[in-house]
């Protein structure tokens, strides 16, 4: 459940927590019209540090662009915004949730008389997965519901709409006794969790399938491959085979929310050793050892918060 904080972002001023309402009859409501994002804020020795935030809000104007959303602030405006909110709320680390909606106007299916709301909040919110995922790993199934088709909801956007096709994967996973469960896409390739990007090591390779593949460019994705070049282990963006899976030495989850989180078994089938294998372990330490400032931050993924007090309220 969700942990109130005190303040929310609400085109351009703070608003109380309890005061971030919408009416019943927004166009959001009826059709789903709201892109968002998804954005961690870390811990650092040196303060709160939110991790990739410029390039989380490029990919949030960009899905509101896709679907003709007018979104009148810049993702410099934005940035400033979510920084101050940190402070407003005297949090050391958070997840933020970005999101801009249709709001109450017309009814209709056609939303260019709805006004755009641009809401941003945050608050406390642990591993995704539960703590114990991040070592041990999950167990997850192939989901019997298709990811999205190209040409009908666009992938590359982080869209509301395209999160109810998630919720069925995910809802079919967890009564089945699975953690997540692995879309395939229309073509039967692997795809993506219900709100995770996956990878497949293989003889020392790892395979990611392309954009193509009705996958969301994550941006936690695009470290996991920064972070594996820097490493000197090569990454392959390709088709998956469904039957990959089954046969890999490793398989892991990446997503802001799931960081980077290993797969013990897929469809009850052991992968490689049942535990953690040596490169998820690898890209985790190089990761969490930036993002919690125990490195030098080598890529420039964290925007520090400072201590400052806050100056607008």
């Amino acid at each position: 459940m969700l942990k109130p904080t005190e303040k929310i972002w609400h085109n351009g001023r703070f608003i109380g927590w309890e005061d971030a309402t919408i009416h019943v009859l927004s166009h959001v409501t009826s059709y789903g019209s709201s892109v968002f994002e998804g954005v961690r804020c870390y811990a650092t020795p040196s303060g709160p540090a939110i991790f990739r935030v410029r390039e989380h809000l490029r990919r949030l104007l960009d899905s509101a662009k896709i679907y003709r959303i007018e979104l009148k602030y810049s993702i410099d405006q934005l940035a400033d915004a979510m920084v101050e909110l940190v402070r407003v709320n005297h949090l050391d680390s958070c997840y933020f949730r970005p999101l801009v909606l249709r709001g109450y106007g017309d009814v209709g299916v056609l939303p260019f008389n709805n006004p755009t709301e641009t809401y941003i909040a945050c608050w406390e919110w642990g591993k995704y997965l539960g703590p114990e995922a991040l070592a041990q790993g999950v167990d997850v199934c192939v989901s019997s519901w298709t990811r999205i088709a190209p040409n009908t909801l666009p992938a590359l956007a982080k869209a509301g709409a395209n999160y109810m096709n998630s919720q069925l994967i995910r809802m079919e996973a967890q009564l089945n006794g699975y953690a997540e469960g692995i879309a395939l896409d229309t073509a039967g390739y692997v795809s993506e969790g219900s709100g995770e990007n996956i990878f497949v090591v293989r003889d020392g390779k790892i395979l990611t399938p392309p954009l193509g593949a009705s996958v969301l460019p994550g941006i936690t994705r695009d470290s996991v491959m920064q972070l594996a070049e820097s490493l000197g282990i090569p990454v392959v963006e390709t088709l998956v085979p469904r039957e990959m899976l089954y046969i890999a030495d490793e398989v892991f989850f990446s997503g802001t929310a799931a960081e980077i989180t290993p797969i013990r078994s897929v469809d009850r089938i052991q992968v490689g050793k049942g535990s953690r294998g040596p490169v998820a372990e690898k890209l985790q330490k190089a990761f969490f050892d930036i993002v919690d400032g125990k490195v030098p931050d080598r890529f420039g993924w964290l925007m520090p918060v400072g201590k400052n007090e806050p100056v607008t309220v």
